[in-house]
Order: C-alpha cells, then structure tokens, then sequence
C-alpha cells in the first residue's frame, strides 16, 4: 500500500507553459517538449483554432496538452489566466517556462510611433517579467527548482537597423537572464535565454531571403525545431549546472 507521501508524489505533476506557442518557433517547442514527456500548456493570444491544432498534434503523439489563452503585453490578464490554471491544477506547478512571445513592428526610429515601441516592449520584455514573476511564487519555495527559457534574438544581441524597439526588447531580456539567474540559482532554478538569428517562420517572410543567405556563413536560415531542440536541452536534467547563459543559434552569422 502506498504512503501518504507517495500518493502526493504520484499525483503532482510538473508542466511546462510556453507563451506565443500558436505557431513558428514556440510551436515547435511546445512539440519538442511533449516528446521529451513534458505536459503542455500552450499560450496564445487569438487564434485559438491555431493553439487548438498544436494542442491536436502533441495529443495525436501520446502526450498531454493545454490551451491557456492570455495577452502577454497585459499585466492583469496575465495574473487572472494563470490564477485560474492554478486553481483548476491545485496540486500541479509549472517547472518549465518558455518565454517565447514576442512582435515586431520595424521601422527606422525617427518614424516610428509611439505605440509601436511601446506595444513591442509590452509584449516581450514587460510580458516576460509579469508571466516570470507569477510563476516563481511557485518554483522557489522548498527549492523545488525549475527551468526558465527566454527567447531572445540576434537583434538583442548585435542590434538591427530598423529594431530599435526590438532590439531594446530583447537586450533587455538578456540582462534580466543574466541578473535573474543570479539570484534564483540557490532555489535550483536555471534561467538562460536562446538568441536565434533568421529562422524559417512567419516572422521573418517579407524579408530578402537570398541576400540575408550570402551573409551567414553556413548559408541558409534555421529551422524552428532546431531552436526546440536547444530548449529541451536547456528545460533537462543535464543542463541543470548551465544558468545565465545566452546561446546563439544563427548558422554562424554574428558571434
């Protein structure tokens, strides 16, 4: 007969939340993660149809999936989506938390209006802190431990003309990675973040794809599930000694 003990053990579960996991690279995350037996709750912000259809395939590959819809660029929706998932999962807590959400909105500074620098910071930068903070309320108490991964850019990194406001965004997530590391590592809490260069997604059609091409060094642009492979390494067991750390993944672009 099990122990009281052993009943609670078997009845938590740890889960992993991926933000803006609808599509592109936090699709394929979410995918990597649920084939390394992680449950998923995949966020996303309107296309539920899109959400739903990632939430099939992960379903459709034996492992479990969630839909937890919510603004990343707003505070209170935020803190009432994840309330509520806490208060459905009494006894379960997120160990893994992809940082993935983010926009674009380009343009060079001296024409850009205020609401889309401001919109560009809200969504990835300010979002990270409201999502992040809410869930190490559960991560830090008795050293449970936990992984943080936040998606960062090679325009966080080297700086982008016509990105200033993402630029700033994901620069801004690089320091917070590293300082955050610093005071969580005690609690077993790993934070680093994954700066991608051109990666096959939505976010980068529209762009002169040949031309980017003859300035990378190993000639073409990645793949989403090669930026999901390094995360599910980064959200395991054998990186748990590796924190504060930015990997670039660009094929050799800018290092």
């Amino acid at each position: 007969m099990r122990t009281f003990a052993k009943i609670l053990e078997f009845r938590i579960m740890k889960y992993a939340l991926v933000t803006g996991a609808s599509r592109g690279i936090g699709k394929a995350i979410a995918l990597r993660l649920a084939a390394a037996g992680w449950p998923v709750v995949i966020n996303f912000l309107s296309n539920r149809e899109a959400a739903q259809s990632v939430a099939d395939e992960i379903a459709a590959n034996g492992g479990t999936a969630e839909l937890l819809p919510f603004d990343t660029s707003d505070p209170k929706a935020i803190e009432t989506a994840l309330t509520e998932w806490e208060q459905n999962h009494p006894e379960d807590w997120f160990g893994v938390l992809v940082n993935n959400a983010g926009i674009r909105r380009d343009n060079v500074m001296f024409m850009m209006p205020d609401e889309d620098w401001h919109k560009v910071l809200d969504t990835t930068l300010n979002g990270y802190f409201y999502v992040t903070r809410h869930l190490l309320k559960h991560m830090m108490p008795r050293k449970r431990g936990g992984r943080i991964i936040n998606m960062a850019s090679l325009s966080g990194v080297k700086g982008l003309p016509g990105q200033t406001n993402y630029s700033a965004a994901k620069a801004a997530v690089i320091g917070a990675t590293k300082a955050l590391a610093q005071e969580v590592a005690p609690r077993n809490i790993t934070v680093n973040a994954i700066a991608p260069g051109f990666i096959e997604t939505d976010m980068t059609k529209g762009l002169p794809v040949d031309e980017l091409k003859k300035m990378i060094p190993s000639g073409r642009f990645g793949s989403p599930e090669e930026v999901a492979a390094l995360a599910a390494f980064l959200a395991s067991d054998e990186a748990a000694y590796i924190t504060g750390e930015v990997i670039n993944i660009n094929g050799g672009l800018y290092t």
